[in-house]
């Protein structure tokens, strides 16, 4: 069983998968950075000084009642609380990871899209019609065989 699961591991696939999860996992926290700390803060001031982070709907009051000035102050008295504005802030950050993921495979596709197109290496063997042997491309006489060939 041990040597079926070491198998299991070293495939290629699983190793990728590896690699791409902890790459994923270090791209998070810059991606967050990015949404939250350069992207939200312009898009809020555009929008009159708005902080997406302190954008919430109270469903239940809490003690004491509002109105509340941040949701850590809403979270702190007790209330309950709809954040949309973490929401949005979470979509975007998705939307980053997603197109630099996007990105990312664009890259590679057009990479091996490079490697397919490449001209193919002119062969240097043939095989011998009579014993079909490997023989040079440019051979007019099998050394398996002997058999005398045509000129290639």
């Amino acid at each position: 069983m041990w040597k079926e699961f070491k198998e299991f591991i070293m495939r290629g696939n699983v190793v990728d998968l590896a690699v791409g999860i902890v790459i994923g996992a270090a791209f998070a926290p810059i991606a967050k950075s990015l949404v939250d700390d350069i992207i939200m803060p312009p898009i809020g001031l555009l929008l009159g000084g708005v902080e997406f982070d302190n954008l919430f709907l109270i469903l239940k009051q809490g003690a004491p009642e509002g109105p509340y000035r941040t949701l850590a102050a809403a979270q702190e008295a007790g209330a309950v609380t709809i954040s949309y504005g973490l929401f949005v802030n979470a979509v975007l950050t998705f939307c980053v990871v997603a197109f630099a993921v996007f990105l990312l495979i664009k890259v590679i596709n057009r990479m091996r899209r490079a490697d397919e197109g490449a001209a193919p290496e002119d062969p240097t063997t043939r095989k011998c019609p009579h014993c079909l042997m490997d023989i040079p491309f440019m051979a007019t006489r099998c050394a398996h065989c002997t058999a005398e060939l045509a000129a290639a």
